[in-house]
């Protein structure tokens, strides 16, 4: 997506602001940055984040001891992340994240992460090259846990927030929000709605990217729309990840 990001990101901002930072494909891209705040709900990955920038030489060491088996996976999964270390933590996270089935991180009701086994021959989880570079870029970054509209708690004009929300489903059977134990439904997505007007009235630059939906189009109308088109890679069904319209809603042009 970013080749159809990039010229419509703002030309210049004071802040980077990321409220559903997930992987942060768009605040790795946008690097070097000068300040950023990064938030995500999934404590788990926040957890991650936070050892990656600030204990990473301990994350590399405990990762080494690491297997990738069947039996060992099933191991790790079923510890109680609550009973680790931080260090511990990310390690695991990061972990089952490169050798769960299809990259995904998935969690149940009461939280408890229920991907099965990937059964990949050298999945990637002790790239040390890699993590130190994200290390380096989460430097100058503030990390938050919590729901998205602590974005306003930092917004100040000119700065730029990127939203990528669980997107609002194509269809019935296609809602897909549990990467926390709560999902993301259709009241949120109004209150998110709500969010990025706040942000508008408040000088920021605001970007959002969503489903092509009328639900969603009618709740930006008046925005800045632009269709972009992705390739879904999380259907089981190699048939059905072709590339499909999504889009992406603007403050400014």
């Amino acid at each position: 997506m970013l080749p159809q990001f990039r010229p419509l990101f703002p030309e210049m901002f004071t802040l980077y602001i990321e409220p559903f930072l997930g992987g942060g494909a768009v605040f790795f891209d946008l690097q070097p940055l000068e300040k950023s705040v990064l938030i995500d709900s999934n404590f788990e990955l926040m957890n991650f984040y936070q050892v990656v920038k600030t204990k990473l030489d301990a994350l590399l060491a405990d990762l080494e001891r690491h297997e990738n088996t069947e039996d060992y996976y099933y191991h790790i999964r079923s510890i109680n992340p609550d009973h680790l270390t931080g260090v511990g933590r990310a390690s695991r996270f990061l972990y089952m994240n490169k050798t769960g089935f299809n990259g995904l991180w998935r969690v149940n009701r009461q939280g408890r992460h229920n991907v099965p086994y990937g059964r990949y021959k050298s999945p990637q989880f002790r790239d040390e090259a890699n993590l130190r570079k994200i290390s380096l870029a989460l430097q100058n970054s503030e990390l938050v846990c919590g729901d998205f509209s602590q974005a306003l708690a930092y917004a100040t004009p000119g700065a730029f927030v990127y939203l990528d929300p669980p997107y609002h489903p194509l269809t019935k059977t296609a809602r897909f929000t549990s990467y926390t134990r709560d999902s993301f439904n259709d009241e949120d997505q109004i209150r998110l709605s709500r969010v990025f007007r706040e942000l508008h009235s408040r000088g920021c630059y605001v970007m959002l990217s969503n489903s092509d939906t009328d639900f969603i189009r009618d709740l930006y109308e008046g925005f800045e729309i632009t269709t972009v088109y992705a390739r879904r890679a999380i259907n089981c069904r190699g048939d059905r990840r072709g590339p499909i319209p999504e889009l992406v809603i603007r403050n400014y042009r």
